[in-house]
């Protein structure tokens, strides 16, 4: 038995070439016992590096050769007696692997996790711990590969919800009624940016671009522009306004977007900073601001944390509380608490902050202030500080919200008074009005007499239908008149909805909040 280690690998090595020069003497033996010894040297070779890395100075070999070599001419009875007269000594290696280290087998149990959740608790590993609710909201409504408005349409009745155009095209008529009105105010300028946040199926712009069309003059100045970045809402909203691309070059190399309802041009941004500036603008904002991400803050015996989301021993993703002030209490909180009462933080437990509703209210006001013109905002929420609205939608039912990420709408009532305060910092040069209710709005632009318009000339079924969408788009609770099945029954969201107008001050009030 011949122990190896780093020390005495000078005589290990020149014995094995030792042997194996001696098989290269007997040129007529087995070529096959020559390749394995090399083989054999060779593996060796690269395994006592290795070994000796590791430390396992204790480990022993044995290497065994005899002289004879067989001759891959004789047949395996004569090679057998052969090797059996040789009498030569031998030497033998054996190896000791009770110092090695044998990992157990690994079993991969397939992840039933979609590819969201996967991403998300990714991100929860690589920081160390929880993420803000901001930031979960951020992923499961908008990441690019597989956020819950990027590669679906979730509006209607096959949807997850029903937004108001969906519900009658009177909507998007009084939105344009309001629209034209704050055009003549602007004193019926030749170009005007039209812009609107969050166009869902395009439903409002293209019943807005319809009922104004006998508007000669306000349909040519119109450049609209939709901020939207689901490009499979894009395609939707492309074809919703019957769009066409146009050549502008001789070579067909430069082309624009026209809608055919009117012959506007229309241009797509991901992000409002992409609406160019210099021109009046007019900005609806309907059931945008809803689904911009919030932080949730809550009241303990140590102040105020904030609500995050962890991943649980079993997997799961679950609620916590940060043990220590986080960027977010100690900037969003702090100054939406500057902006209230002390007796109304006081009352309350849980707080909502939405920086990013505060950030495009500031821009906005800018653009306004600079360029003219004014935005209308249409969305549920309270003229106060908003304490726990955080909602889940899926196929119009409340569904809890953490669970399956990315296949249910989230969405938290708007903080209108935040977005008045935050206005009104940004520009001393723009007048907010309201909040009034999405009834008041509609009821002040014509809504009654439109729909008595409509019923005149209409069959049953469609003034069954109109009357269900004006109770729904103005009423307050369930419908009185209502006959079918109580599950049908339409809910009325005039009082719950809310609308707030921000604009130039050189305009004066905007109808209807006077």
């Amino acid at each position: 038995m011949m122990a190896y280690s780093n020390r005495n690998e000078k005589t290990f090595f020149p014995l094995v070439d030792q042997k194996l020069h001696q098989l290269t003497l007997f040129p007529r033996r087995a070529m096959l016992r020559k390749s394995l010894s090399f083989l054999l040297s060779h593996r060796i070779r690269q395994a006592v590096p290795f070994l000796s890395s590791q430390s396992h100075a204790g480990a022993s070999f044995s290497f065994s050769s005899s002289s004879n070599t067989l001759n891959p001419c004789t047949s395996l009875e004569d090679q057998t007696n052969e090797k059996n007269q040789d009498s030569r000594p031998t030497e033998t290696i054996s190896i000791d692997r009770s110092g090695l280290y044998n990992p157990q087998d690994h079993f991969h149990k397939l992840s039933a996790d979609s590819k969201l959740v996967k991403h998300l608790k990714s991100i929860i590993k690589f920081r160390g711990g929880p993420i803000s609710i901001a930031e979960y909201m951020g992923e499961v409504l908008t990441n690019p590969n597989c956020g819950f408005y990027i590669n679906r349409d979730v509006f209607g009745a096959c949807g997850d919800f029903v937004t108001s155009p969906e519900v009658s095209q009177m909507f998007g008529e009084m939105v344009g009624v309001w629209t034209m009105c704050l055009w003549e105010q602007l004193g019926r300028p030749a170009k005007v940016n039209l812009v609107e946040f969050g166009p869902g199926r395009g439903t409002l712009m293209a019943d807005l671009l319809r009922g104004s069309s006998k508007f000669v003059d306000f349909s040519k100045s119109l450049d609209i522009h939709l901020v939207e970045c689901s490009p499979t809402l894009q395609k939707l909203q492309y074809n919703t306004l019957k769009c066409i691309d146009e050549a502008i070059s001789e070579d067909n190399t430069a082309t624009r977007t026209t809608t055919t309802l009117n012959g506007a041009s229309v241009l797509w941004h991901a992000d409002p900073e992409g609406v160019p500036s210099g021109l009046p603008t007019i900005i609806i904002a309907h059931e945008f601001f809803d689904a911009l991400p919030i932080h949730q803050f809550q009241k303990t015996f140590r102040g105020w944390s904030e609500k995050m989301i962890d991943v649980s021993e079993d997997s799961s993703f679950r609620f916590v509380l940060s043990p220590q002030p986080t960027p977010a209490s100690l900037l969003y909180l702090r100054k939406r608490c500057e902006w209230a009462d002390k007796e109304e933080i006081a009352k309350i437990e849980q707080i909502e902050v939405c920086p990013r509703a505060v950030e495009l209210t500031h821009q906005i006001a800018k653009r306004i202030s600079i360029d003219g013109g004014g935005a209308l905002i249409i969305d549920y929420g309270k003229n106060e500080i908003i304490s726990d609205s955080l909602q889940a939608i899926r196929k119009h039912k409340f569904v809890h919200i953490l669970d399956d990420p990315g296949s249910a709408d989230l969405s938290a009532y708007v903080d209108f008074a935040a977005i008045r305060l935050s206005a009104e910092e940004a520009s001393e040069n723009i007048s907010v009005y309201g909040p009034i209710t999405q009834s008041q709005l509609l009821g002040s632009l014509g809504i009654n007499f439109r729909v008595e318009a409509l019923l005149k000339n209409c069959t049953e079924e469609q003034a069954e239908s109109l009357r269900t969408g004006y109770w729904r788009l103005v009423g307050d609770g369930e419908a009185p008149f209502w006959k079918g099945t109580e599950e049908q029954r339409p809910i009325g969201m005039g009082n719950r909805y809310l609308t707030m107008a921000i604009v130039n001050k050189n305009q004066g009030i905007p109808i209807p909040f006077e």
